[in-house]
């Protein structure tokens, strides 16, 4: 890694670590301001924040690299992901933000859970705390696992700090994410999530533009991709009805991922419209951008068939490290960190949040002051970054393939539970925690069988269905059995 890309990613870690510490003198006095940042975020703030915590580095390792290796039948993927993206932002998030408010006040999901569903209260809460804590834990692994891939990439002929590349990348990452998010709290992850969501969205433009005009134009890649393969820019090639719902069913996790619709519930009053229309337009550049990433990636290695590239999730990383100035490069790369970091610091807070609000204060200290829960999220922060840097450890980690699982489990559990908590008056206690019980256990049991891979000696079905569909059965057959006056009484809010 030469100097100048150094420089540029020197700069970018500073950067970080002072909105952590700016963060940490404006919003850390209570857990309402370190864990939702008072609900006084800005539109913008909110929504850039929301997308950049979403699409962490999938979107510049794990799309790219299926485009690359499958060719535009992979984009099914990303439009499934902005459908879902745009119904949560118009049916969840208004809704969220001012019941959450309502229900007493509510500052994390199991909290709003057990407010809304008070005779349930204590099952709802321990239950989707430990759906939080497993799952995000695996999440915030694939986002270490991409660290630990850019720095192996990058420092792929020597050593970093005396550590194995890809083991120096994994801990440098955590290490920087745990200082801004442990010192500034809510505040903090979603103002670097701001910047890192423009540096994404900026690199994802300028690779793509840059990658296609070195190869003569659009005209000239597509005719490069279609001579090595006539069927790779075709939508449907070797698409079954199977594999085509799986893709879009990615969409379906959005409503029950916890680190995205907290934003919901910060942004300030009224700000949500604003928040849609910009967080809308952010996904929709960056997913094209994560596109050409892909198809000009592919493009660029065939036409110059000395470049050897092993894993096709590091194409991003190999054309930033050869295509480009060193300063860019370190721009280029510190966009793929961006990525990595604005999705693990928004989990890892979130994760830490259960911990203190719905373990330690429920049941340990419940006149905890405001100052020792803020420190508990702190020291819960790192104990579950600690376990997500254990399951990274495996340099052979996909990352798309980490975040399918977290992305299913989280969809699965929660995204029923949520919309219909928000929209259904007649559901009960009881049905809120089967639905959450066994739509996670159903996203389990079904990784575990292999299922996801072949089912029943055919295309196998992404776990997020049958999931989603159980949760959302259960807890409307469930609620219509049982009565549930506590439940129906609090529904009238909604």
């Amino acid at each position: 890694m030469q100097t100048g890309t150094l420089v540029s990613l020197a700069l970018y870690f500073v950067l970080m670590l002072a909105i952590g510490l700016y963060a940490w003198r404006k919003s850390t006095s209570d857990s309402e301001g370190y864990l939702l940042g008072g609900r006084n975020l800005h539109p913008a703030v909110a929504a850039l924040s929301a997308g950049a915590s979403d699409m962490s580095g999938w979107l510049l390792l794990g799309l790219p690299g299926a485009l690359y290796v499958s060719g535009l039948v992979s984009a099914w993927i990303g439009i499934g992901l902005f459908i879902g993206a745009l119904v949560n932002w118009i049916v969840v998030a208004p809704r969220l933000r001012e019941q959450t408010v309502q229900y007493g006040n509510a500052l994390t999901i199991p909290e709003f859970l057990a407010n809304r569903f008070p005779d349930k209260a204590i099952a709802l809460r321990v239950t989707s705390a430990v759906i939080v804590v497993v799952f995000f834990t695996v999440y915030s692994a694939a986002g270490l696992v991409g660290g630990g891939k850019l720095f192996s990439t990058s420092f792929i002929d020597g050593r970093m700090f005396g550590m194995d590349p890809y083991l120096a990348g994994v801990w440098l990452t955590a290490v920087v994410v745990l200082a801004y998010t442990m010192v500034g709290g809510f505040l903090a992850v979603s103002l670097t999530d701001f910047v890192q969501g423009c540096i994404m969205v900026v690199a994802l433009v300028m690779m793509p533009v840059v990658v296609i005009s070195n190869q003569g134009g659009l005209g000239e890649v597509g005719a490069i991709l279609r001579a090595a393969d006539p069927q790779f820019l075709d939508w449907f090639t070797g698409m079954t009805a199977i594999g085509f719902l799986s893709a879009i069913a990615w969409g379906l996790g959005y409503f029950g991922q916890p680190h995205i619709i907290v934003r919901f519930m910060a942004v300030r009053k009224g700000g949500v419209p604003a928040a849609r229309n910009i967080g809308m337009t952010w996904m929709l550049v960056s997913l094209i951008g994560a596109l050409g990433v892909g198809l000009a990636g592919r493009a660029h290695v065939l036409a110059n068939p000395g470049i050897t590239l092993e894993d096709p999730e590091t194409i991003f990383i190999l054309m930033a490290n050869t295509l480009f100035h060193p300063l860019i490069t370190g721009f280029l790369l510190a966009a793929l960190l961006a990525a990595i970091m604005s999705t693990i610091s928004s989990q890892l807070l979130v994760s830490s949040s259960s911990l203190a609000e719905d373990f330690y204060r429920l049941f340990l200290r419940k006149q905890a002051s405001e100052r020792e829960i803020v420190n508990v999220g702190r020291v819960s922060v790192l104990l579950v970054s600690l376990a997500a840097i254990w399951i990274a450890s495996d340099p052979d980690s996909k990352v798309l393939g980490l975040v399918s699982n977290a992305w299913a489990g989280f969809g699965a559990a929660f995204g029923p539970l949520i919309v219909l908590s928000l929209t259904w008056k007649r559901m009960t206690g009881a049905g809120a925690v089967a639905g959450l019980v066994v739509g996670a256990a159903v996203v389990i049991a079904w990784i575990a069988a292999g299922w996801g891979d072949s089912f029943l000696g055919g295309p196998g079905v992404y776990e997020i269905i049958p999931g989603f569909i159980a949760s959302w059965l259960t807890i409307w057959l469930v609620s219509r059995a049982t009565s549930d006056a506590h439940g129906a009484e609090n529904a009238q809010l909604a």
